[in-house]
């Protein structure tokens, strides 16, 4: 098991759980790949934070309270590990949808670009944690129909 001293690199970002919060976060995501001169892993990295912010948002809606969404990205240099807390106790659930489905593609997206992805409950804090790791290199490239899709590792 990896510790703290293992992502010598972190972030932590707290938000209402609002629409706005999603471009926020991705600017967040952005802007902190830079610093940490990881500008590579960029549009994968930030794919990722708004589809976990997004779903948190739409489970935190559910929880009573005001609500809020909370972020954390650690690196080691090498991968990103993006955390995304929320309210709710109701765990994650990947959905079986069809071609037509304008939504509800989140986790499928986290599964398609993340090396691994799963969640937990926080004891200290309640509510639950989902997470994903990058895969070393994560990057998208944009094909013609302009679509995001995975590149090759």
């Amino acid at each position: 098991m990896r510790t703290a001293e293992d992502w010598p690199l972190q972030t932590f970002l707290e938000l209402g759980a609002l629409p706005s919060a999603v471009p926020c976060a991705r600017l967040h995501a952005r802007q902190v790949l830079w610093e940490w001169g990881q500008t590579s892993l960029g549009d994968g990295v930030e794919l990722l934070v708004a589809e976990l912010v997004t779903n948190a948002i739409t489970a935190a809606a559910a929880a009573d309270g005001i609500p809020t969404v909370r972020l954390w990205m650690l690196s080691d240099k090498t991968q990103v590990l993006i955390l995304v807390w929320d309210a709710s106790p109701e765990p994650p659930v990947r959905k079986n949808l069809h071609a037509e489905a304008e939504s509800g593609r989140g986790l499928l997206l986290v599964e398609a670009f993340s090396e691994r992805w799963d969640w937990y409950f926080p004891q200290e804090m309640g509510g639950k944690v989902v997470w994903c790791l990058t895969p070393r290199g994560i990057n998208v490239i944009h094909n013609r129909e302009r679509r995001i899709v995975p590149r090759d590792r």
